[in-house]
C-alpha cells in the first residue's frame, strides 16, 4: 500500500494535492499536514513512499523541511517533490542542495503532477529492488572472508543479469565520474559494449543538454552519502535524435574497499513529454487556425505587463461582413475564410509579436517593443490593407475587411481584462464611424459607448415587444437515421437589422443581466413547443436548451426548470440542458449540487462544445452529466487518420467508458459523417442534415417522418419516407 505525505500550510492546496495523490495509485493512503514541524514528527514513526511539499511555508521553507527529511531515519531515500511558484533558478538549486528529487511549478498542472509522481514512485520501487538485492549480495559476501572474491564475482554477475533486464539506462561510476559498470540497455543506447565503456567519463559517453547540472548533482550526491536527486534531461541517441529522460543519481556503497560510488538510472520519458506537449498545445491554441487562444493571450499580455519593458499595444481585430458570408457559405466556408485571414495576419505581423484568435471572427495582436502610438497605427493600417483584398473561395471573390480597436499599456492601464475591454470599446467606436478603419481607446469611450447603449436599448425593447424567436436544428440518430431531437437556437428579429444571431448580443445580455429574462423565455418557449410536438404524436422527440453560465449561477435554475416543466406538461426526460465546460468549472462544489438537483427533476445534462476548453477530462466523473457534444472545430477537418479523428476517437472512447451519450456538432459533409459512423457516436447535427429552421418548418419536417439513409464511404446522403 502506497503512503504519500502532503505538506502545505494552505488547506486548498492540501485538498487538491490529496485528491490528485489518491489518483496516482488505487488504494493510496494520503497524510496531509499544514505544518512542516508536525509532518517531521509524524515522519519519526511513519515511512512514506513519496513526499510533496510547498516551498514557501511559514516557520520553515520547503528547502529546510527537505533537509530535515533527509536527516530523519524514515526520509533519507524517499522521493521529495517541491512545489514552487518561483521562477528563479536559485530557489530550485536551494531545494536541490537540500535533497529535493523533483520540482513542479505552481499552479500545478494535474496531469503533470500525477504523471511525475507515478514515475517517481515507479523509480523508487526499482531502486528499492536494486538496493535490496545489493544488500542481500553484500550480506552473502560477508559470510566467509576466504571466499569473498569469488562471492563478489558471482554476485556481481548475478546482479548484472538482473539489471540487464531493467528497461532503463543504469550505470555506476566512482566519485570522479569514471564508469565502473553499465547495463546492457545503456551500452545498446550508445552503440558500444559494456566492457569498452569502463573507466571512461560518463559525461563523455552521454550527450546531454544538462551535462553541467548532472556533474553538479553527481558531486552533491557524492558529498551527501545516502542522498538521491532526480532531474530531466535531453540525451541524443546514436542517430542524433533527442530523447527525454528522467535521471536519478543515488549514492552506492561498493562491496570492496568501502568506497562510495554513484548509481545513475535514466528512464526514457519521451512519449510522456510528447503527450504533455500535445495537451499543452491543445490547451493554448485554437484548433481551427493553430493560433494561440484566449488563455495563451492572457498569459502573454500578463507577461508583458510584469516585464515592464516599455510600451506595447493590443490590436483587437473584428472582421466586417463575416456573418453574412458565414450564413451564406455555412460554417465550413466561414472556417476556410478564417484560415485565410490567419495566413494574411501571419504574413504582415512581425514574428516577435503574438497573434491570437479570441473567438468567432475576433483576433488580437500583441505588438511589443514599440516606441510611440504611431507604430501601432502603422501596423493596424497594414492589417486593414491586407484584409481589404478579396478572398478567393471555390473560384469566387469575397470581400470582408476589418475594424481594429487599439489599447496601449501602460498608458491605458496595466490590467489584462481592462486592456482587452478598452480595445473592444475602441473597435466598436470604429465600427460606429464606418468600419474598415481603426480607433485608439480614449477615456471618453468608457462613458459614451454609443453602440453598446443602442444595443442594450434595443434588447430591452426586444423582450417587451416579443421580438425573439426560436429555430430548431434536428438531431439524427446515427444507428437508425431518424430524427430523435432538436436543439433550440435563439434568434432576434431586430427591426432594421433582420434576423440577428446571439453572438451579436449575448455578451451584452449577460453583462447587463438581461440574459436571465431572455433565458427564462427560451426555456419556456422550447418546453411549450416540445410538449406540443409530443401531443401530435412525436413522443420520442427530445428538446435541447442552452443555458448561459450567468443564468446558471445567478438564477434559481432548478426552480425555473421545475416550473417550466409543470407549466408546459413536458416530461422531464425529454428536456436536455446544455452547459459549456467553462461554466461547469467556475464553482465546482456549487455546480455539483445544482446538477444533482436538476437530475432529481429527471432532466438530462449535456456538455456543449466539449474538448475546446480544458485539456484535463478528469472532472467528468464529478458531475452528473448524460451527454457530450463534440465541438464543431474537431468535426470540421474530420477524416480517418487525422489528428482531429484521434481526438474524436478519444472523446467517444471516454464517453463510452463513462456511459455517456455522444453528439457530434457541425456535420456538413459525407466524409465527416463516414468517419463518425466508424466510431460509436450516437447522434449528429449539422447542415448535412438540416440548417436551424422555424418551429413550423420543423413540424412539417416531422410530418414527413423522415429517415436519413446513412451513407457508406463515397455515397451521397439522401432522405426517404417511411
Amino acid at each position: 500500500m502506497t503512503t504519500i505525505l502532503i505538506v502545505d500550510d494552505r488547506s486548498t492546496n492540501r485538498n487538491i494535492y490529496s485528491r490528485l495523490a489518491q489518483e496516482i495509485e488505487e488504494g493510496a493512503v494520503v497524510h496531509a499536514s499544514a505544518s512542516p514541524h508536525e509532518a517531521l514528527a509524524w515522519l519519526n514513526n511513519s515511512c512514506p513512499d513519496l513526499i510533496v511539499t510547498d516551498f514557501r511555508m511559514p516557520g520553515m521553507d520547503g528547502a529546510e523541511f527537505t533537509r530535515h527529511v533527509r536527516n530523519s531515519k524514515n526520509g533519507a531515500d524517499v522521493p521529495v517533490i517541491v512545489i514552487t511558484a518561483y521562477d528563479d533558478r536559485a530557489f530550485r538549486l536551494q531545494a536541490l542542495e537540500a535533497g529535493a528529487t523533483d520540482f513542479l511549478r505552481s499552479p500545478v498542472d494535474h496531469y503533470e503532477f500525477t504523471t511525475r509522481a507515478r514515475n517517481l514512485l515507479k523509480l523508487q520501487r526499482q531502486q528499492q529492488i536494486i538496493k535490496g538485492r545489493a544488500l542481500a549480495l553484500e550480506h552473502q559476501l560477508r559470510i566467509s572472508e576466504r571466499s569473498q572474491e569469488e562471492l563478489v564475482r558471482n554476485s556481481r554477475k548475478a546482479l548484472t543479469q538482473v539489471i540487464d533486464t531493467v528497461p532503463a539506462m543504469i550505470s555506476a561510476s566512482d566519485e570522479d565520474g569514471r564508469i565502473v559498470f553499465v547495463n546492457a540497455h545503456f551500452a545498446e543506447f550508445v552503440n558500444a559494449t559494456p566492457g569498452s565503456l569502463l573507466g571512461r567519463q560518463i559525461s563523455d559517453v552521454i550527450r546531454s543538454d544538462q551535462s553541467q547540472l548532472a556533474k553538479t548533482i553527481h558531486k552533491l550526491v557524492s558529498t551527501n552519502k545516502g542522498e538521491s536527486a532526480s532531474f530531466e534531461e535531453q540525451i541524443a541517441d546514436r542517430s542524433g535524435s533527442q530523447r527525454a529522460f528522467l535521471t536519478t543519481k543515488t549514492s552506492l556503497r561498493e562491496f570492496i574497499g568501502g568506497l562510495t560510488g554513484i548509481l545513475t538510472t535514466s528512464i526514457d520519458i519521451t512519449e510522456r513529454k510528447q503527450a504533455e506537449n500535445t495537451l499543452r498545445h491543445i490547451g493554448l491554441h485554437d484548433t481551427l487556425t493553430g493560433l494561440p487562444n484566449r488563455r495563451m493571450l492572457y498569459e502573454r499580455v500578463q507577461q508583458e505587463i510584469d516585464a515592464e519593458q516599455g510600451l506595447f499595444a493590443l490590436l483587437l481585430i473584428d472582421l466586417d461582413r463575416f456573418k453574412s458570408i458565414n450564413d451564406a457559405l455555412g460554417h465550413a466556408g466561414g472556417d476556410r475564410i478564417l484560415q485565410q485571414v490567419t495566413s494574411r495576419l501571419i504574413a504582415c505581423v512581425p514574428g516577435e509579436n503574438l497573434i491570437a484568435r479570441m473567438s468567432g471572427d475576433e483576433f488580437v495582436v500583441v505588438q511589443t517593443k514599440i516606441n510611440v502610438a504611431r507604430d501601432a497605427e502603422e501596423l493596424a493600417r497594414q492589417i486593414i490593407d491586407s484584409l481589404s483584398f478579396p478572398f478567393l473561395l471555390d473560384g469566387s471573390e469575397l470581400k470582408i475587411g476589418c475594424t481594429i480597436g487599439v489599447a496601449l499599456s501602460p498608458s491605458d492601464g496595466r490590467d489584462v481584462e481592462k486592456l482587452l475591454r478598452y480595445a473592444d470599446l475602441a473597435m466598436y467606436q470604429a465600427k460606429a464611424e464606418g468600419r474598415n478603419t481603426l480607433r485608439f481607446y480614449s477615456p471618453e469611450m468608457e462613458s459614451s459607448s454609443v453602440n453598446s447603449m443602442s444595443l442594450e436599448a434595443d434588447l430591452l425593447k426586444a423582450i417587451s415587444h416579443d421580438q425573439f424567436i426560436l429555430h430548431y436544428q434536428p438531431k439524427i440518430d446515427l444507428k437508425t437515421g431518424s430524427v430523435v431531437g432538436a436543439e433550440a437556437l435563439l434568434r432576434w428579429m431586430r427591426p432594421d437589422f433582420g434576423i440577428t444571431s446571439p453572438h451579436i448580443f449575448i455578451d451584452l445580455a449577460e453583462e447587463t443581466g438581461l440574459i436571465n429574462e431572455i433565458g427564462t423565455w427560451v426555456l419556456n418557449e422550447a418546453c411549450t413547443q416540445a410538449a406540443a410536438w409530443q401531443n401530435l404524436g412525436y413522443d420520442h422527440l427530445q428538446i435541447a436548451v442552452n443555458l448561459s453560465p450567468v443564468q446558471f449561477f445567478r438564477q434559481d435554475i432548478v426552480q425555473l426548470v421545475a416550473e417550466a416543466l409543470e407549466r408546459t406538461g413536458l416530461r422531464p426526460e425529454y428536456l436536455e440542458l446544455e452547459l459549456t465546460e467553462g461554466s461547469l468549472l467556475k464553482d465546482v462544489e456549487r455546480t455539483k449540487l445544482t446538477l444533482q438537483k436538476l437530475k432529481q427533476l429527471g432532466v438530462r445534462i449535456a456538455i456543449d462544445d466539449f474538448g475546446v476548453g480544458y485539456s484535463s477530462l478528469s472532472y467528468l466523473k464529478n458531475f452528473a452529466v448524460d451527454t457530450l457534444k463534440i465541438d464543431r472545430s474537431f468535426v470540421f477537418n474530420l477524416a480517418d487518420g487525422t489528428r482531429d479523428e484521434a481526438i474524436v476517437r478519444a472523446i467517444v472512447s471516454l464517453a463510452e467508458s463513462l456511459g455517456l451519450k455522444v453528439v457530434a456538432e457541425g456535420v456538413e459533409n459525407n466524409l465527416q459523417l463516414g468517419c463518425l459512423l466508424s466510431h460509436p457516436c450516437d447522434e449528429a447535427q449539422g447542415y448535412l442534415f438540416s440548417r436551424p429552421i422555424t418551429a413550423e418548418a420543423f413540424s412539417t419536417l416531422m410530418q414527413e417522418r423522415p429517415r436519413y439513409l446513412l451513407p457508406k464511404q463515397g455515397m451521397q446522403l439522401r432522405k426517404v419516407r417511411i
